[in-house]
């Protein structure tokens, strides 16, 4: 029950004016519970990183979002689907490197912990027999090897990559932008409900949320966030994948594109990216394989030796940082939560690591372990 009261405490909080996803992240981080952050005095609000007196103000004086807190979670209950907040151990470790993680999700299927071997299809909605037929191949061949297909479940690319892979008996997984309880396009509901057994529909937009078009570059940072990397097949230059393709980049994930003819508009997106040097141009999988093989080394079962050269000496906070960290980005607030650390310790002691050659500081304060 008190999970239960957390939770709604929690979705009452994202409702109070002023308060983002990362404000909203924050707040936690600090206080360790929403119940905490109602609780706290104007005095204690302000310590928090970017809580100004204007929204400490809104949080201390808030009275609504109860009624909406209560309505989503009966809708989500009667559905049968969760939610997985940030501070979950079921939240996806890939989406949590990212800049800007929701700080909550709204679920209907489950994660598994394979789902970290996870890659992105994405493409357009009108594909050519070309564009099918690759989709087809690439999420087959990539599926039997046992990696996670996500996509956003819309016509065309995305709904060939989701089907394909659940022909091939591999996890898929589903980002929406709607509400779980609305899936769109229509016709895609009996896969919707096919994905639920042997994957997960997600969504940072609350139940009964229509499908706006701003929710859609929204959950595309989601979709490449979730994954090791992105693949493109078939798109304009002004289609929704070069969105992904374009946070990808931006969360330092690998991006792969498959050409096409210059005369076909569909293909002049993924053209466009391998020009500008921002895609690697795939014709197989093993052009995927090859780009991901140390990210996907326990998948595939390598077990080439190689040399490590020794650690330098690391203190005991440097260590438990050290020990926490990817070779994909991190951000400091997930850092500074996993350490125990206050972000200010946290670092102060990733500056040492960088110095001693083992962490590199990317934008975003977003930090790799090398």
């Amino acid at each position: 029950m008190e999970g239960v009261m957390d939770l709604q405490k929690l979705l009452v909080l994202s409702q109070v004016p002023g308060v983002g996803t990362t404000r909203l992240r924050a707040l936690m981080t600090h206080f360790k519970s929403p119940a905490a952050v109602f609780e706290a005095s104007a005095r204690e609000l302000i310590k928090v990183p970017g809580i100004e007196e204007k929204t400490a103000r809104s949080i201390l004086h808030f009275k609504d979002g109860v009624r909406f807190a209560n309505e989503q979670l009966k809708r989500l209950q009667k559905m049968g689907g969760a939610i997985i907040t940030f501070w979950d151990n079921a939240y996806p470790e890939n989406l949590k490197r990212i800049y800007d993680p929701p700080p909550y999700l709204y679920t209907f299927g489950s994660f598994a912990d394979s789902d970290k071997y996870s890659i992105a299809i994405v493409g357009t909605r009108t594909p050519s027999n070309y564009g099918k037929l690759l989709a087809e191949k690439f999420t087959a061949e990539l599926g039997a090897l046992g990696l996670t297909i996500v996509s956003g479940l819309a016509r065309g690319i995305d709904t060939i990559a989701h089907s394909s892979a659940l022909r091939k008996g591999a996890r898929t997984t589903a980002v929406i932008g709607s509400g779980i309880d609305v899936i769109y396009p229509p016709e895609n509901k009996t896969l919707a409900e096919t994905i639920k057994h042997n994957g997960v529909i997600v969504s940072e937009f609350e139940m009964g949320a229509k499908p706006d078009a701003e929710h859609f570059p929204q959950r595309n940072r989601i979709i490449s966030g979730l994954s090791l990397g992105t693949l493109v097949i078939e798109t304009d230059v002004d289609g929704g994948a070069m969105l992904t393709a374009r946070w990808a980049l931006d969360q330092n994930r690998e991006v792969f594109a498959i050409p096409g003819p210059l005369t076909e508009k569909r293909s002049a997106g993924c053209n466009l990216l391998i020009k500008r040097g921002e895609a690697k141009l795939v014709q197989s999988v093993d052009d995927i394989l090859e780009e991901l093989s140390t990210k996907l080394r326990p998948l595939l079962c390598d077990k080439q030796p190689h040399e490590l050269k020794p650690l330098p000496h690391l203190t005991l906070f440097e260590k438990k940082i050290y020990d926490i960290l990817y070779e994909t980005p991190s951000h400091i607030d997930m850092i500074a939560e996993q350490s125990k650390l206050t972000t200010a310790d946290a670092l102060v002691n990733l500056l040492s690591l960088e110095f001693k050659g083992l962490v590199k500081q990317l934008p975003g304060k977003m930090f790799v372990k090398l």
